[in-house]
């Protein structure tokens, strides 16, 4: 039996994250460098340049070369005022894919009205690319003892998939879901979730299941349990302060026709994080430093909970380093 242990350093804001894995040599096989942009929570219904952001971003991971692209969800409402923005991100040259977010269903629309907006066949789902084992999961499932909001779980049938897919692969995974497996406020049933990759882990004998990395808090986070790094991408826009902090950031004609701002503190640099998996052992992730459009949440007053550190205009640079070793 192999154990796993993990240190987590917190560097700069600026910088890169270093993921370090050790993969049996068979399940090394065919892997090969893969490089991934992630953006999350752009909120084109919410943020008057969200075009803008996303060509930016799009045009980065160009010149960068990235093998695919991917939007974890809170992208926009299924609706024809959106569908520049929808052509833009499909303007992208390559392979892309969707996570599903629970803002992406308001306004009344359906999770299959969103999944066809998008070109989604299914709101979770798996990949391949170069040799990794991509899981795409749909936290918007809701249980019958659900209270009321949003929904934010992971049913029994989406579970037995995972199970079963996780049994029938062999590849390094990566899962990727809107709302986070590890934060209080994020999949209701996280741990339950959580159990199902440590045991995958544990079937193989190794690390297997690289990392979570999910959207949803507009935080720049990283926590590891249980041998599994859970990153959460910061919001490509901005962070929700809600009504008791509302202000104005932009001109009074951006207010007056994008209401909603006055309840975020926006960041001035769209954020993503650009992710590259080299098969000799490491996950490196990028880190993007910008600033405040207006008062920060501190400047406002808004409190941080316990659940809510990383607030920050940023995506941090971290070190998290895995030693793999036999039991005696």
């Amino acid at each position: 039996m192999k154990n796993t242990r993990r240190e987590i350093l917190k560097g700069a804001a600026a910088g890169v994250c270093v993921i370090s894995f050790c993969p049996p040599a068979k399940a090394a096989e065919g892997l090969k460098v893969l490089r991934f942009g992630m953006c999350a929570d752009v909120h084109k219904d919410i943020m008057h340049d969200a075009d803008e952001r996303l060509g930016t971003f799009l045009q980065s991971m160009g010149k960068k070369r990235a093998h695919f692209v991917v939007q974890m969800g809170d992208f926009c409402q299924p609706k024809e005022a959106n569908d520049s923005f929808r052509e833009v991100w499909q303007s992208w040259k390559g392979d892309q894919y969707n996570v599903v977010g629970n803002h992406d269903m308001d306004g009344g629309a359906s999770r299959e009205k969103f999944r066809k907006y998008v070109g989604m066949e299914e709101g979770y789902y798996t990949y391949l690319q170069e040799g990794y084992r991509f899981v795409v999961l749909d936290g918007n499932d809701r249980h019958k003892d659900a209270p009321g909001g949003y929904p934010r779980h992971i049913g029994k049938e989406q579970r037995t998939w995972l199970r079963k897919t996780l049994a029938s692969t062999t590849e390094p995974v990566v899962v990727l879901v809107h709302q986070s497996l590890q934060n209080a406020n994020g999949v209701d049933n996280g741990a339950e979730v959580r159990a199902i990759l440590e045991a995958a882990n544990e079937a193989a004998g190794w690390g297997r299941v690289l990392a979570c990395f999910s959207g949803h808090h507009h935080l720049d986070d990283l926590v590891e349990l249980n041998g599994i790094p859970y990153i959460q991408v910061n919001s490509m826009s901005y962070k929700w302060v809600g009504g008791s902090k509302k202000h104005e950031s932009y001109p009074p004609e951006v207010h007056a026709e994008h209401p909603w701002i006055e309840y975020t503190c926006p960041y001035a640099d769209p954020l993503w994080s650009f992710v590259t998996i080299d098969p000799k052992g490491e996950l490196r992730i990028e880190g993007i430093r910008s600033k405040w459009v207006g008062p920060s949440p501190e400047e406002l007053g808004y409190e941080k909970g316990k659940d809510t550190r990383g607030i920050t205009p940023n995506v941090s640079a971290r070190a998290v380093s895995l030693q793999m070793k036999e039991d005696k």
